[in-house]
């Protein structure tokens, strides 16, 4: 990417996931107005608006651009919605959710991520956005219900507390499989109970928690 014109690099990112099947247009603005390059180390800046997961601290990452758009499209976002975020990451994510909703919580089991991305955010002017560093597979009860749930890491299954925590009408996108490969999966609270639905194969970092995976060794 010429990075003397990351606009250009992301229009062109844009019409990558138009190609993909990301129709919601609220969704690409959001990916205009949200500079992706800030979220990813200096050495990184070129490959900020290719459609790939790159690495930060942590040994996490910040996942495919076409994954972020394709997880917020399938959340069906209103403005009033109030959000909660497992997983803040570098934040970018984040950022996305922000322009859409009146309260975001994001919940961070890395301590220096959760830091870094709150001072990044907040420096960027987010002022709807709460931090939480803590066990992620818990959620936020304190704030609940949540109008809808997005998990940026894979548990062996749909977390308990989380279904909980979610208002009745609500949804929660999550990747839930093994540790290696996953499926996203759509999950809406209905008066029936939770009605589940496969979007497809994903791989994301594993959800590290009491309701999650416990950690190696």
């Amino acid at each position: 990417m010429d990075f003397s014109n990351p606009g250009v690099a992301r229009e062109r990112l844009i019409k990558i996931l138009r190609s993909k099947g990301i129709t919601d247009e609220r969704v690409l603005d959001a990916f205009r107005k949200v500079q992706r390059h800030t979220f990813v180390d200096s050495a990184m800046y070129a490959q900020a608006y290719d459609d790939n997961a790159l690495p930060i601290s942590g040994g996490q990452t910040i996942s495919q651009p076409y994954i972020v758009a394709l997880m917020t499209q399938f959340l069906e976002l209103r403005n009033n919605d109030k959000i909660l975020e497992i997983g803040t990451g570098s934040g970018f994510q984040t950022a996305i959710l922000a322009q859409f909703s009146r309260r975001v919580y994001t919940v961070e089991a890395h301590r220096e991520l959760a830091e870094s991305a709150r001072i990044r955010l907040r420096k960027m002017g987010y002022e709807n956005i709460a931090f939480k560093h803590g066990d992620g597979s818990e959620g936020w009860p304190q704030h609940a219900p949540y109008a809808k749930i997005i998990v940026t890491a894979a548990g062996p299954a749909e977390p308990e507390t989380l279904i909980e925590q979610l208002e009745l009408g609500g949804r929660m996108v999550i990747p839930v499989g093994d540790r290696y490969h996953q499926e996203l999966m759509v999950c809406d609270k209905t008066e029936h109970g939770i009605e589940k639905r496969s979007e497809g194969g994903v791989v994301f970092v594993p959800l590290i928690g009491k309701y999650g995976w416990q950690e190696k060794g």
